[in-house]
Parts: structure tokens; sequence; C-alpha cells
């Protein structure tokens, strides 16, 4: 059983932690773009084509979506979002609370999966709120460009004459 001193350790350790990542901001240079290139392919799994060259691409015009969309949010969400690229660009933070133990571009998908299944199932909400706007971020800039439509069989918007 966990005790009263323990509990209060290991929330010192885990807001040292976060705050050490938020200091450093690990997301910055790259950091953001690595998590969602990890991301992607296992996110739109089934959705991304086979050929390694064709696929790169469009993982990338994706990151660049999301990277526009998050852009175009309000500054606190801005904030939101960016402290969830540092937890997850953090190595000591991507360990602990995402159990990612490698990288991210040389994690396995099946690590990434097992992460985002973790966090989707999660008891926590804030976790489960993470897993909510990485795939609707993930979403919703793959499925914003036309030439994504056809995978779901949208015919897109109606025309108006």
């Amino acid at each position: 059983m966990t005790t009263r001193r323990e509990f209060l350790k290991t929330g010192a350790a885990g807001a040292l932690l976060l705050n050490v990542a938020a200091c450093s901001r690990p997301s910055a240079n790259g950091g953001q773009a690595a998590v969602l290139a990890a991301l992607i392919p296992v996110v739109l799994e089934g959705a991304l084509p086979v050929k390694d060259e064709e696929r790169s691409a469009l993982i990338m015009r994706t990151v660049t979506g999301i990277e526009n969309a998050i852009a175009g949010l309000s500054p606190a969400t801005q904030k939101e979002i960016g402290e969830l690229f540092d937890l997850l660009s953090f190595a000591p933070t991507r360990m602990l609370v995402a159990g990612v133990w490698t990288p991210w571009p040389e994690a396995t998908p099946e690590a990434i999966g097992k992460f985002l299944e973790n966090w989707r199932n999660s008891r926590f909400d804030l976790l489960k709120s993470g897993y909510a706007a990485l795939r609707d971020l993930i979403f919703a800039a793959w499925y914003a460009r036309p030439d994504t439509w056809t995978a779901i069989a949208y015919p897109g918007p109606p025309k108006v004459e």
C-alpha cells in the first residue's frame, strides 16, 4: 500500500519533471514534428499509402496541416497543446507518462499503439483528453484535404448554385 509520504514524493518528482520539460521546451526545434510523424502512421493506419515515398510526403503534409491548425487556435489552447507536446518530447516524461522508451523516430508502431490505447482507456481524464486532442488534430489535418475524402466515401460539400 502506498503511504502518504510516498504519494507526496511521487507528486513532487512528477511536478519537477513537468516543470523541467516546460522550461526546456523540448517540443521546439522539431520535437513536435517528430512526435507527430511517429503518431500519424499509427493513427491513420490503413488510410496511408504503402509506398514509402508517397507515404512520407503525406505524413509531412499532415504534420504541416496540424501545425497550421494549431497556429489558428487561441493562445491559451496553443499553450496547452504546446505543454502536451513538451510532455511527449521530453525523454523522462515520455518514458514515464507515455511508456515509450525510445525516441519517437525509433519507436515501433506497436509501442506507439500501446501508448495511444493506454491513454484512450486511462482512468485519468487528463490522459483521455490528451489522446482525444492528438487524435482530433491528426484526423482534422488528414480529412481536411479533398484528396483524402475518397477513403471515407465523402463526395465533398454540396454545390450551391
